[in-house]
């Protein structure tokens, strides 16, 4: 059976070039009804962060992605390091032990990355290393310390990185480096596991592309029920056709609050625009469905109102959201109190 292993070691939110990885094995071990394996590499006790364990498996079951077995934690696995260690080294005058010209254990005792990893990977019977790139110098010592270890490699597979537009290393310059950072910037999640499924497997590198991946937020939040939509942003649930035409979740937030918030009165240019515009609500229904808000729009341009006061009277703002959005988001009685208040 196809067993694939994530390791991240618990410093900080996951990058996105970590996030490609780990999406890549869930979608190999899918294809191939295997098991995908979640492991914390925590051996270096200096830059684990306790909290970071606890951040990566959100992020990581915010993209969507679940684990079959884990999380397994390489530090609770120390002895098991140790013998695996002693049983193909040799201990030095400094009392570590070495393998060739590689250290496996320090002088006080703790588990280098590649002994730990190897161990691992054979204990747990992975078949398939699904990583970066950057790895890559690593494959022949870590198939010679498996062999040595009395066990076959695995299959060991490398993908390009995600850099910047500059070819360097993802960066804050770059504009988002971590989950943490497209959260923040109102990323849905939805998009960023659609671009990295897009991406795959890269052979080589691949500069990160923000546009595209504002294009499937967008596309995200316009697939997203308005349940799903009104629960993320924290908004009403008659929001959310307002806020679908978003590009971010952040942009979402935003038109919800042009909407909640009243208006300061300002006295309109087009009265009676409004007037005509209170007749037509006020004999609608509390709430407008779509058809509805889009027909009282139609007659009040039938006889040449001028919808941009009206978009006034009702937000305070020249622009935002459709205007049938709006009028489907407003109760009645709040729609006609704005219009009055324009009005006097």
């Amino acid at each position: 059976m196809v067993r694939v292993r994530f390791a991240p070691s618990p410093t900080g939110s996951l990058h996105l070039g970590s996030a490609l990885t780990a999406a890549a094995n869930r979608h190999f071990a899918d294809e191939n009804d295997g098991v995908f394996v979640l492991r914390l590499d925590d051996t270096d006790a200096e830059r684990t962060d306790p909290e970071a364990e606890a951040g990566i498996l959100r992020d990581l079951e915010w993209l969507g992605i679940d684990w079959d077995e884990g999380p397994l934690r390489q530090s609770e696995r120390a002895e098991r390091h140790r013998e695996a260690a002693l049983s193909i080294g040799t201990t030095d005058e400094e009392g570590a032990v070495r393998f060739g010209r590689i250290t496996l254990l320090r002088p006080d005792g703790r588990p280098t990355y590649h002994l730990a990893s190897v161990v691992d990977d054979v204990d747990f019977g992975i078949t398939h290393v699904i990583r970066g790139k950057d790895h890559l110098s690593n494959q022949q010592l870590h198939e010679g310390l498996t062999r040595a270890l009395g066990a076959d490699p695995p299959e060991y597979v490398h993908h390009g990185l995600i850099v910047g537009a500059d070819g360097t290393k993802l960066s804050k310059r770059h504009g988002a480096n971590s989950l943490a950072d497209l959260r923040a910037e109102g990323f849905p999640a939805g998009a960023v596991r659609a671009y990295l499924d897009e991406l795959g497997l890269p052979r080589g590198d691949v500069h990160l592309d923000l546009t595209r991946l504002r294009r499937l937020a967008v596309e995200a939040i316009g697939a997203m029920s308005d349940e799903d939509l009104s629960g993320l942003v924290d908004a009403p649930l008659e929001l959310a056709p307002a806020m679908r035409g978003a590009r971010d979740l952040e942009e979402a937030r935003t038109i919800a609050a042009s909407i909640v918030e009243v208006p300061a009165p300002e006295a309109t240019k087009s009265p009676e625009t409004l007037e005509r515009f209170r007749e037509l609500r006020g004999r609608a229904d509390d709430r407008l469905d779509a058809a509805d808000a889009k027909g009282i729009l139609r007659e009040l341009k039938a006889v040449g109102g001028d919808l941009r006061a009206l978009r006034l009277a009702l937000t305070g703002a020249e622009r935002g959201p459709e205007l049938w959005t709006v009028l489907r988001a407003l109760s009645r009685d709040e729609a006609l109190r704005r219009a009055e208040a324009a009005v006097r």
